[in-house]
Parts: structure tokens; sequence; C-alpha cells
């Protein structure tokens, strides 16, 4: 029985979907598969005797070189992303995995890096991101996802807006999508913390001031009403505003002016207000703490924000978001967070919601350089925190409980009309009957159509 035939080692690298090429010690390319001329747009003719600096262009070369790692210190590169720069500029992202080469003796003659275009799995995370993204907003929750439905109207009208929301959730992020959508887009966003002032100088920063208004007041300065014309103001911290501020703010409202300090000539004000608060201010309303004429001024379109804890399955999503941007504003390569790092991360319970996570994601940068984020790049309270609670939270179980909020959520909108929260929730009636058993959500007897 004849034994059967070896293939050239060049005929298997071309038959590989990704590419490959090897190098010696001197760092010279020894070959350079079909798959690498394809992705990087450099024929192998130009390839082989070079130095694999002049030939491999991409963004690790220069000081985190990964086939170098291997070659140093022996350990193998998996999965690690990066770009490489074609003949015509373009940057193709690209996944790299390097090893060793040795010969028949065990010693080390050279290294092997294989990478594979990422361009279409790059496209298609663009496409969702789109899908899930307004402005810097970013979510697939649907407690979100409504508030992305209904702010193009919103942002077309020209109602004072009311956001309500946790600190940390986003309140300008959202106050400057609702800007970039409305009719007042060409126009300045002023935003000002109104529980960052006294009332002497709220009062001056907002409506400005005439020479001579007061000690100091050496010449004319502009307020952020007058900033902002023809554009949006933005009022954070509304309900930490004096009385006597609300009664500045609600004339201004009512009468489309304003009087700086030290003039009794009113001035016509062409702005839009969005104010945000983290109070409830029915509640302040009730306790006589904030004016009820001006609640209902600035209440004509309210906005609530979920807390971060009540949508965690946007968790994976901001993480990504968040070590892109880092990536991008500290020329890192990391990778993303480990499964490790995003139970932890899905476990815990963001008081100081999405404003904590990036600063998280902000820690771990400092003490990760490469590869993926690991526990021990996390913040140590937030770790012992999570930890003490008990066992960390799968995401499994994460998971499910986002989606058994969902359900109840939507089976409650509609009063308890099976047909129309499968619809509301893009998913088929028998699926629904099957997650509300699998769950334990409990049903009332009767339908909701029945109430329709």
């Amino acid at each position: 029985m004849s034994q059967p035939r070896s293939l050239p080692t060049d005929t298997i690298l071309d038959s590989i979907s990704d590419g490959v090429f090897t190098v010696d010690l001197d760092w010279r390319v020894t070959s350079f598969n079909r798959a690498a001329e394809e992705i990087t747009g450099i024929d192998r003719r130009d390839a082989i005797g070079r130095r694999c600096s002049e030939v491999f262009r991409a963004n690790l070369c220069e000081g985190q070189c990964p086939l170098r790692a291997t070659l140093d210190l022996g350990r193998p590169v998996i999965n690690q992303q990066a770009f490489v720069v074609d003949p015509a500029g373009r940057r193709i992202p690209i996944s790299i995995s390097t090893a060793l080469i040795r010969d028949e003796e065990g010693h080390i003659v050279g290294g092997a890096e294989t990478f594979r275009d990422l361009s279409l799995v790059e496209e298609l995370r663009r496409e969702l991101h789109g899908r899930y993204r307004v402005g810097d907003l970013i979510s697939r929750s649907h407690a979100m996802g409504r508030i992305f439905e209904v702010l193009p109207a919103i942002a077309g009208s020209s109602a004072t807006v009311l956001i309500q929301g946790e600190t940390g959730t986003g309140k300008e992020l959202l106050a400057r999508a609702v800007h970039a959508q409305s009719l007042r887009k060409d126009g300045p966003f002023v935003a000002v913390n109104c529980a960052a002032f006294p009332d002497a100088l709220l009062e001056s920063e907002l409506f400005g001031y005439r020479k001579g208004a007061f000690t100091g007041a050496v010449k004319d300065r502009h307020g952020r009403f007058a900033v902002a014309h023809g554009g949006t103001l933005f009022l954070d911290e509304v309900g930490e505003m004096s009385s006597a501020m609300q009664v500045r703010l609600l004339r201004v409202l009512q009468e489309k002016t304003y009087e700086p300090l030290g003039s009794s000539k009113p001035v016509k004000t062409d702005v839009r207000i969005l104010a945000a608060t983290n109070r409830d201010l029915i509640h302040e309303v009730g306790e006589g703490n904030f004016r009820e004429d001006l609640f209902y001024r600035i209440n004509v379109v309210r906005m609530d924000l979920p807390p971060l804890r009540s949508r965690k399955e946007d968790i994976p999503l901001l993480v990504d978001h968040f070590v892109m941007r880092f990536n991008r504003l500290q020329a890192k390569n990391i990778s993303g967070a480990d499964p490790e790092t995003l139970e932890i991360l899905l476990a815990h319970d963001w008081p100081g919601n999405v404003r904590e996570l990036e600063n998280a994601i902000e820690h771990a940068f400092v003490l990760c350089t490469v590869g993926f984020i690991r526990a021990r790049d996390l913040p140590p309270l937030l770790v012992g925190r999570t930890v003490k609670g008990g066992a960390l939270t799968t995401l499994q179980a994460v998971v499910q409980g986002a989606e058994e909020a969902a359900i109840r959520d939507a089976l409650q909108r509609n009063d308890d009309n099976r047909d129309a929260a499968a619809r509301e929730l893009g998913i088929h009636r028998s699926t629904l009957f099957r997650k509300v058993k699998e769950l334990g959500i409990p049903l009332p007897a009767s339908d909701g159509r029945s109430k329709a």
C-alpha cells in the first residue's frame, strides 16, 4: 500500500482563510500566504526576505508587537485586536494570534503570526451600535428603547422638557441628543448646573450684569440666556434652585424676557429650556420646596431616565463603548472585559449609574496595558463590595432578570393582553407563554383582550 503524499507547506498555508506569515530570528519574512496578500494588499514577492515591520504595517508594530512578545517571553498571543494599513491607506481591523516555530531539536528558529480580517464584524458592530445609540446615549433595554422612540418627536417640538433621573444616568447626554435633533441644532447648546452656584452668582450667571451693578463689575457681561440665544439652555439640577430664583425663572418662562443685574431694561430671550433634576419634583412641590406654577411650566414633556441597575443588559454594550473610547483617547489596544470581570460588573448595583461604570473602566485602563481587563484591574472597592454581597451573579441570571422585568412591564402596560405584549416585545405569542412559564410570572385568568 502506497504512503499518502505530503502536501507542500505553501499549499497548506494558501488553503487557509486567515492571513499567515512567518519570520526568522532576524525578523525577515520567510513565508506569506495568499490570504495575507488579500488582507494587506501586499504581494508575497514584495514581502518575503524583508523585515516584517517594513511589510506588515500594523498599529502595534512600534511598541506592542505581539510577535516580539511571543519570541521574547515564549508565550503565544491569542486574538489580540489591532489594525493594519493597506497600500491605499485604509485601516483594516484584524485579530492577531502568534506562535513560536521550532526545529526538529526543539530550538526556536522563528515565529508565526496569523491574522483574521474583522472588517465584516466591525461593519455589523457599527450597524448594531447605530441601532442602539442616539447621540452618546447607548442602550438596548426596553425602557431606554421607549425614550429613543419618542425622542425625535420631542426634539422636533419647541416644548420645554423636564428630564428626571438619578445622578449619573446621563441627563445631560439626553438633553444634548434632544438639541442635536431639534430645529435649533445649529444654535448653541449651553449647560449650567444650578446646584453649583449660590443665589447671587446663579442670577448673574443666568442673566448677566451691567457695568457697575456691584463691586468688581467693571464691564458688561452676558449671561447664559444671552449666550444660548437661538439655541438651547440646559438647566441641570433645577430642583436645587432657591424660591427667589424659581420666581425669576418663572417670569422668564412666562414673559420671554429677563433683566440683567444692574439694569431695568428687559431683554428678549429666544431659547428652548431643557431642565433636569435627580429629585422627585412632585414630592418637592407637595413639601413646599418647589413652586407648583414653575413645575407645570417646565414639566410640559417629561422624560424619565432609568437607573443602570434596572437595565443591566446594557452593561456589556456600555463596557464595549467605554473600552473603544479609552483605547482611542489613550492610544491603547485593550480587547474588552474578560468573563469574570463582566460577571463582577453585572453583579454590582451601580449607585453612581453609568458615570460610575465609566470611572471603573477608566480605572481599569490605568492598570491594564494589553489584552482583556481582569478583575484585578477594577477598583478594589467595586470588587470587594460585589464579593461581600455573596456569590457573583451569573450572566444568565442577569439576562433572566432583565427578561422578567421587560415581560412584566409589557403585560402591565397592555392590561395583560398577551398578544399586544408579545408584539411590543418583538416575540411570538408562544415564545411569550414559554418565557412566562420558565420565569414563573403569574398571569390573571382572563386575557387582556377581554378588557379591550
